[in-house]
């Protein structure tokens, strides 16, 4: 029997294939390509294709902007700033899978070449010890917005096998800067799974607040930090962090609380941070290059943590590292003495220095300081994070879980 040839066109998508009167062949999908260079004010679904970020593309309040696995988002730094921003009340569905992910890159694949994807909601943050609850702050990624409220099951939509490259564009530190994934006041109800913050010129993930928390993550080659939050943020349901700094890169993980002593804390379970031989800090103004740094107030609950290769940098600033770093004596006080840092079941390999103290040098950390001190143990079994590899973790034929 001769073959039937079907060429099908649903929604934008060409399908095309052979089928026999066996139905043996599965059609193909090829992808379909466009631009994206407005904002997104109605609901939205790009089929699997190809398509160009132009802009600082805002999804606006009560719209779903969808994404279909498979979908490559790319930049170019050379049309201006772009970025894409779910604002508070929108929402972004991008479900890739392991061998289908969603990849948001840049065209020059130079890291800092744009803004990231960027979610508001309004979930709590605490960055005030005496403004009453629900507070606000303002955002640092140039764009100004509030951000804060009282809506911890806040839904910003679903985010899994996505994958943002070249991204971290700073203008202006502190008021116009932006990181791999920014999530400002970002709640519960919202999905980060399977995400891949890679080579960008900020940190990989950052948190304002907020109660969301990450699963399977990959934080990999970013020059800043791996991880990093405040304003209090306390996603509870976090595990399997995976960073890999090479080259510049700054803390492994970044723990601050815009010194406000919090009742509460965020809880991270299989942590593997890895730094590779001669990876230096970014800044040679301060001391910037230990697995994880407590300042202003920073706390949290972290279990089964493996830590490698975080050790003392000799240029071009002479510097100690080590594996953690408590910056200031308020947390110290507050949150080491206090029983509210918890770290417990710690692999430490290639590390040579345990405890680094800061400013100023009126106390010295060890492992006595823990308190209880149950809150401290160090283990030769733990496994880090588990992380099954795929396409999503798999850049320009690079394994990025090889390291792990």
């Amino acid at each position: 029997m001769k073959k039937l040839v079907i060429c099908l066109a649903v929604l934008g998508t060409i399908f095309t294939g052979c089928s026999s009167d066996n139905n043996n062949d599965t059609p193909v999908k090829t992808p379909v390509t466009g631009e994206i260079s407005s904002n997104i004010t109605a609901n939205k679904t790009y089929a699997y294709g190809n398509y160009t970020l132009k802009g600082m593309i805002k999804v606006s309040s009560g719209v779903t902007l969808t994404f279909e696995p498979g979908c490559t988002i790319t930049c170019d730094k050379s049309t201006g700033e772009n970025g894409l921003i779910v604002l508070n009340g929108g929402k972004l569905i991008a479900n890739g899978t392991a061998d289908s992910p969603i990849v948001f890159t840049e065209k020059s694949k130079v890291g800092g070449s744009w803004a990231g994807i960027i979610m508001y909601g309004d979930a709590p943050i605490v960055n005030s010890a005496t403004a009453p609850a629900p507070q606000t702050a303002v955002s640092e990624d140039g764009l100004n917005l509030t951000y804060g409220g009282s809506n911890a099951a806040h839904n910003g939509g679903s985010l899994k096998y996505v994958r943002v490259e070249y991204a971290g564009q700073v203008i202006t530190t502190n008021s116009k800067e932006n990181n791999g994934f920014s999530f400002y006041s970002v709640g519960s109800g919202t999905v980060l799974d399977h995400l891949v913050a890679y080579k960008g010129n900020d940190d990989g993930f950052e948190f304002y607040g907020g109660t969301a928390s990450l699963t399977n993550a990959i934080s990999y080659g970013n020059t800043d930090d791996s991880f990093d939050w405040q304003d209090g943020w306390r996603g509870q349901e976090n595990s399997n962090w995976y960073a890999y700094q090479t080259g510049v890169a700054n803390y492994g993980i970044e723990v601050e609380s815009k010194s406000v002593d919090n009742a509460f804390w965020p809880k991270v379970t299989g942590i593997t941070l890895r730094r590779a031989a001669g990876t230096t800090t970014e800044a040679q103004s301060e001391i910037q290059l230990d697995a994880i740094q407590f300042k202003k107030e920073g706390n949290g609950d972290y279990s089964n943590i493996v830590i490698d290769g975080y050790v003392s940098q000799t240029t071009p600033t002479a510097y100690n590292g080590g594996v953690i770093q408590i910056l200031d004596k308020a947390t110290y006080d507050h949150q080491v003495a206090a029983g509210k840092i918890k770290l417990n079941n710690v692999k430490i390999t290639n590390s040579p220095l345990t405890f680094i103290s800061g400013v100023p040098a009126s106390f010295t950390v060890s492992a006595a300081s823990f308190v209880p001190a149950s809150n401290w143990s160090i283990s030769t079994t733990a496994t880090g994070a588990v992380l099954t590899g795929g396409a999503w973790a798999t850049v320009d034929g690079v394994n990025l879980l090889a390291k792990l």
